[in-house]
């Protein structure tokens, strides 16, 4: 299933139900006064976050939700039943805005629950309205309309560390190798169209699709792939080395960093040097100097050298342990 990151959805609370005209008969005597009861407050709508990245998935075909109408009031000044509240559960990491208002949510834990849309309140019955002056109310009112809106919901994704780089820098074949995930692989780019998720001794890797010059403007892939390493811990670079121009290729992915957020540049980075088998010793060699002067830390692999990616793997979760 494709991780469906961004969604729009309407949502409306309940109305309240409407307060009623009625009266007391007691045996014996003729009127005994006014006895409408309140009608019930509309349900409210909350967002709540879980764990499932995939639940956004599962809304495309029902994007409309509506919590339940407050009940009519009733006889003996009985008030009417309160709605049902509606909880709508979106993935942890999720951006909440009411495009109605401009309000933001952010669910940045499991179990966080959050009110989104008030529920209606409920009429008034006639026994609210009887006083010195007027005995025998007639009138009631109906329940109020509850709030409603539209929400834009954008997915950020919580991982430990993100694979980032140009296309084709070898992200999908990496996170495969060393988690065992089955992210799609290609010989073309943007094979991957949405982030993928792999688990590396306890921490969440996420290959984010591959960045172009442009992407911070929303050139290719731009937005999606930088909204999902915004609250990454660790940036894993990766330059394939079938590049004649690696240090320009780091520059690029860099600069888009720079331009989309300027504090996703000051992340502790990891440069992966990859497809190591495509080259000789000493233009690798050469490499590893270049972003070692940059004061890089700096690793090379090749996903068909089993000690290397054992090599890789160990290194990565010693550079998360820090962060």
């Amino acid at each position: 299933m494709a991780l469906v990151d961004e969604m729009t959805i309407t949502a409306a609370a309940g109305e309240g139900g409407d307060g009623v005209v009625r009266w007391l008969h007691l045996k014996g005597k003729e009127y005994s006064g006014p006895a409408g009861g309140n009608g019930g407050d509309g349900g409210s709508v909350y967002i709540r976050g879980v764990r499932d990245i995939n639940l956004l998935a599962r809304y495309r075909g029902e994007k409309k939700f509506r919590a339940e109408r407050g009940a009519t009031g009733e006889s003996y000044t009985r008030a009417g039943a309160g709605g049902k509240d509606l909880t709508i559960d979106l993935p942890v990491g999720s951006i909440i805005e009411n495009r109605s208002t401009g309000e933001r949510y952010e669910l940045l834990k499991e179990g966080q629950t959050m009110l989104v849309l008030k529920g209606g309140r409920g009429g008034a019955g006639n026994a609210v309205f009887k006083s010195s002056v007027n005995q025998t109310p007639m009138q009631a009112t109906p329940g109020k309309a509850g709030e409603e809106a539209k929400f834009h919901i954008e997915l950020r994704l919580f991982a430990d560390a993100g694979l980032i780089g140009l296309p084709n820098a070898g992200k999908s074949t990496l996170l495969n190798a060393i988690t065992g995930a089955s992210a799609k692989v290609g010989a073309y780019a943007f094979t991957t169209l949405d982030p993928n998720l792999g688990a590396l001794y306890g921490y969440v890797l996420a290959d984010i699709p591959g960045l172009i010059e442009g992407a911070s403007g929303g050139k290719g892939l731009g937005f999606k792939f930088l909204r999902h390493i915004a609250r990454t811990k660790l940036l894993l670079h990766c330059i394939s080395l079938e590049s004649d121009t690696p240090e320009q290729d780091w520059r690029v992915v860099r600069g888009e960093l720079q331009l989309w957020d300027p504090a996703l540049s000051g992340k502790h980075e990891v440069i992966i040097l990859t497809k190591s088998d495509t080259r000789d010793g000493t233009f690798i060699a050469k490499v590893q100097k270049t972003f070692k002067g940059l004061g890089k830390e700096t690793l090379v692999v090749s996903a068909m050298d089993d000690v290397a990616l054992k090599s890789l793997s160990e290194a990565i979760v010693a550079a998360l342990r820090k962060v």
